[in-house]
């Protein structure tokens, strides 16, 4: 009925019992132990769908139970210890199926058959107030022996868990998704299939008084709050957060590229900061159980075999976050595409490139020539007319086409810094593609 117990309970010693009365006890343990047997099947309905193996180990620690309770009675002179001997012997997937509420229910039927048939054993009324008084003991003792060992396998199996989760995180991270991670992570309870958004910051402090035994306990609760499942994973000063689901899904009326979507939701969030008025997405609120510093979303990626490449972009977000000191709490790894690109990350300078320069070139080269000069002349757009000799009306027009073909506004600040890193990212790129090619 439950797994292997090393830990030993040992039970106060109890006065001497006459030889025949344990005579008698010996002769009626396997008459004992049918009976209890029989008052489970007839008192819970769960017990009647255990397997006939699983109803004879049941049968098997009973009759255990009663073996060591005689020879506690017969050794008045010494400290007998309750081993778990009998639960050793049982069918090994019993403790699986049966919990401990439901062993202490049958641990309950068994004390009481013993207390209706084990005093009327006794020799004469001395005795019987003895038996009565051992059973009380020795049933309790039993009770405390099951509360230890299921105590002691929820540790071993949390300690298990634990480090399967470390794994899970660290194969996530490093881009390692292979089969038998997948396998892992199911093995945790995770829907691999569902969407997965890696968020990354520091861990909660240990040491803060109101927290918790266990640090990470608010973030695992808020995600049960959301409805959802986490697997979190302490890297020394990073903690990296799988949570699943998707964050938030773009409307019809949002723009259309990445770098747009990006400084849109950061201008959005800059707002809120300043108007007092915080954001409580599913995000945000989990955001709140990390530790001071930071905290960067990655993208959302569609299935498990995919979040490395979130966790890519929340790890590069979070190393070149010190470049926006004042970006929002959490940040999106998109809305630093100009902060990575400068920290050197490929992946920021490839979507900079493709949402920004390529759509300006294909909408022509007037477009991002008036660009240009508007950025390099300070936002200033009579001087930047004077610049390409034409009429200030002429570059308010080509700005608006700007904002319609990449989505971001040049007269924003924050979108005003996207376009300029992307600009210079494309010359830098032009200039290597053909030094390459000559």
């Amino acid at each position: 009925m439950l797994p292997a117990m090393t830990t030993e309970h040992s039970v106060s010693e109890p006065t001497g019992v006459s030889a025949r009365t344990l005579r008698r006890l010996e002769q009626a343990s396997g008459g004992l132990a049918t009976t209890s047997v029989a008052v489970m099947a007839e008192r819970f309905s769960w017990f009647k769908r255990l397997s006939a193996d699983q109803r004879a180990g049941v049968l098997l620690v009973t009759q255990t139970g009663v073996s060591n309770f005689v020879a506690w009675l017969g050794e008045p002179t010494q400290t007998i210890r309750l081993t778990a001997e009998g639960f050793r012997n049982a069918p090994r997937d019993l403790a699986r199926r049966v919990s401990l509420r439901q062993t202490v229910e049958m641990v309950r039927v068994a004390i009481e058959v013993f207390e209706h048939r084990l005093p009327l054993l006794a020799v004469d009324d001395r005795e019987r107030q003895l038996l009565t008084e051992a059973i009380l003991r020795f049933g309790r003792e039993i009770a405390f022996a099951a509360a230890t060992v299921y105590a002691s396998a929820a540790e071993s199996r949390g300690a298990w868990d634990a480090r399967l989760e470390a794994l899970v995180v660290d194969g996530v991270v490093r881009g390692e998704v292979d089969d038998a991670l997948v396998s892992r992570s199911s093995a945790l309870g995770w829907d691999a299939k569902r969407p997965v958004t890696v968020l990354v910051g520091s861990p909660p402090p240990e040491n803060k008084p109101e927290s918790q035994p266990e640090p990470l306990a608010a973030m695992r609760r808020t995600a049960t709050r959301l409805g959802r499942s986490v697997l979190l994973g302490v890297q020394g000063a990073r903690l990296v957060v799988l949570l699943s689901g998707a964050l938030s899904e773009p409307g019809p009326d949002k723009p259309a590229t990445k770098a747009a979507t990006s400084a849109t939701s950061a201008t959005a969030a800059a707002k809120d900061a300043a108007n007092g008025r915080a954001r409580r997405g599913p995000a945000e609120r989990m955001a709140e159980a990390f530790g001071p510093g930071p905290v960067v979303i990655g993208p959302t990626a569609p299935t498990l075999a995919a979040a490395h490449l979130s966790a890519r972009d929340a790890l590069q977000g979070l190393r070149a976050v010190a470049g926006w000191p004042d970006a929002p709490r959490p940040v999106r790894s998109g809305d630093l595409l100009p902060e990575r690109a400068l920290a050197g990350d490929p992946s920021a300078r490839a979507e900079l490139i493709s949402d920004v320069c390529e759509p300006l070139a294909s909408a022509g080269g007037e477009l991002r020539r008036t660009l240009a000069a508007y950025l390099d002349g300070g936002g200033a757009l009579e001087s930047c007319a004077r610049a390409l000799f034409v009429h200030a009306n002429t570059v308010r027009y080509r700005l608006r086409r700007v904002s319609e073909v990449t989505g971001l506004d040049p007269t924003r600040p924050r979108d005003a810094l996207v376009l300029r890193i992307a600009l210079i990212v494309g010359r830098l790129n032009a200039e290597e593609e053909q030094r390459h090619s000559g």
